[in-house]
């Protein structure tokens, strides 16, 4: 049965037609998915008014309304104590943490006690002067010239001189230890970190235990960074080829970066006098970099959707008659 088998006629057609289903199974198996699905990241997009009509596109960043502020330590030292974490407000002059302060405060005792002695300095020299000065009016109010001696007299008058001069040096002995002990109070208060406005704590970057060193560089974080959170600003760029289309002073539809559905109405602030490089990235493959921006400034409304430094998109309304939004912009 075999030998009556044809390969050309038999097995050769088989064996394309097992391929060809074989071939036809596998295109079915790997065809890409093309059902539709919702997103993940809605692409930003204005309403309103501004969703058919004139506007400008922005990017930003949320900020505080008094920008942030970095703090630092005016003297090098160990940390003693932190009193503030991230999220908590503090009052203007609220302490943030302590740098020790053990040698300036023997200073200052060592300035008190020189205080001390120059004071009693003083009372002895005051005292030894009245004495001097009283001998000697005593001496210069005799009738009688010869009722005590030359000698006497000079004593007296030395005396006098002497305890004048005690008396003198006595007293800049204490201006120079009440100098001391200023110089040494003011250690102390420069060691010991305050809030210099009322606002908010962002971040802490500084331990109990840690040398912190006066910020000279610009690789070092801040110690401990904070701001005022109420309101919140957006700072958002402009791009420079857009910055005559903006109409200035109009409020901005702000969402934050990937929740296009949620916008609030951001108030206009101000506009930064000066037009400067672009820093602030959305890592768009067609984003340019090579641009200046105008800086524009708008307060959010009360929302617990922003954060500080969180990524905005914005709508600015355009200028009636301003040409239409350039491609990209």
């Amino acid at each position: 049965m075999l030998r009556n088998v044809s390969f050309a006629r038999q097995i050769l057609p088989a064996a394309a037609l097992i391929g060809l289903a074989v071939a036809a199974w596998l295109i079915l198996v790997g065809l890409p998915d093309r059902s539709t699905a919702e997103p993940v990241e809605q692409p930003p997009k204005a309403v309103g008014k501004l969703a058919n009509g004139p506007r400008v596109a922005g990017a930003g960043v949320v900020e505080p309304s008094s920008e942030t502020i970095d703090i630092g330590s005016a003297l090098s030292g160990l940390v003693t104590d932190v009193l503030v974490r991230p999220g908590d407000r503090v009052a203007k002059g609220e302490v943030l943490f302590l740098v020790d302060s053990r040698a300036a405060r023997a200073q200052l005792a060592e300035s008190n006690a020189a205080i001390t002695e120059a004071r009693a300095s003083i009372a002895e020299a005051v005292a030894a002067q009245k004495t001097a000065r009283e001998q000697l009016a005593l001496y210069r109010s005799l009738a009688d010239p010869a009722a005590v001696s030359r000698s006497e007299v000079i004593k007296a008058e030395g005396d006098e001189a002497a305890a004048t001069s005690r008396l003198g040096i006595a007293r800049a002995r204490l201006v120079s230890a009440q100098a001391a002990a200023d110089a040494a109070r003011t250690e102390i208060e420069r060691l010991t970190v305050r809030a210099p406005i009322a606002g908010e704590i962002l971040a802490v970057n500084v331990r109990p235990g840690q040398f912190v060193a006066t910020q000279g560089g610009g690789n070092q974080d801040p110690f401990i960074q904070m701001g005022e959170t109420n309101p919140l600003y957006v700072r958002v760029d402009i791009d420079e080829n857009e910055i005559g289309r903006v109409a200035l002073g109009q409020p901005a539809v702000i969402s934050p970066r990937g929740a296009a559905e949620l916008h609030v109405n951001a108030t206009f602030v101000r506009a930064e006098p000066q037009v400067v490089p672009k820093r602030s990235l959305t890592n768009s493959a067609a984003e340019r970099v090579d641009v200046r921006v105008l800086q524009l400034l708008y307060a959010l409304p009360p929302s617990d959707a922003f954060r500080v430094g969180q990524q905005i998109d914005a709508f600015i309304p355009a200028k009636a008659g301003a040409p239409a939004q350039q491609k990209g912009g």
